[in-house]
């Protein structure tokens, strides 16, 4: 069975690559295993954590996941494709990548623009990025 990781972040461009999964899936034999993968920034500030409980962090990442994850989860409902959601906390770039290692997933599915908000302004920063950390192909969705 295939492994995909499909990253999203409810962009246009990442629906876009959320399709490109979709018909992937049908014209395969058997249906792969899809990853749909969401990453929130870390708070790095120490002194943000001293007025905001860890609990309400917690909650606003998984809340702001659930919204980048909302579009991609409706379109592979609506196809009956089959996917495991999941919301991860840190820089894009290397949490696609180590998650697709960690995961043993035979291919990254992504967007090529959208995925870093200001930094994703410029084309392919992000997904420059996964390219040179993953170490399994990329399909990159224009």
């Amino acid at each position: 069975m295939s492994k995909i990781l499909l990253a999203v972040d409810g962009s246009e461009c990442s629906d876009r690559a959320v399709q490109h999964v979709i018909a992937l899936a049908k014209s395969m034999s058997s249906p792969p295993e899809v990853a749909v993968v969401t990453v929130q920034p870390a708070l790095k500030s120490g002194d943000v954590r001293m007025f905001i409980s860890r609990e309400t962090i917690e909650t606003y990442q998984r809340e702001e996941g659930d919204k980048a994850l909302e579009s991609a989860r409706t379109a592979l409902d609506a196809a009956r494709v089959a996917y495991s959601p999941h919301i991860l906390i840190g820089q894009i770039a290397p949490s696609i990548a180590e998650f697709a290692r960690q995961h043993e997933c035979d291919s990254i599915v992504m967007g090529t623009r959208g995925l870093g908000g200001v930094s994703g302004l410029i084309l392919g920063s992000v997904a420059s990025q996964v390219i040179h950390l993953a170490a399994v192909p990329i399909t990159l969705i224009k």
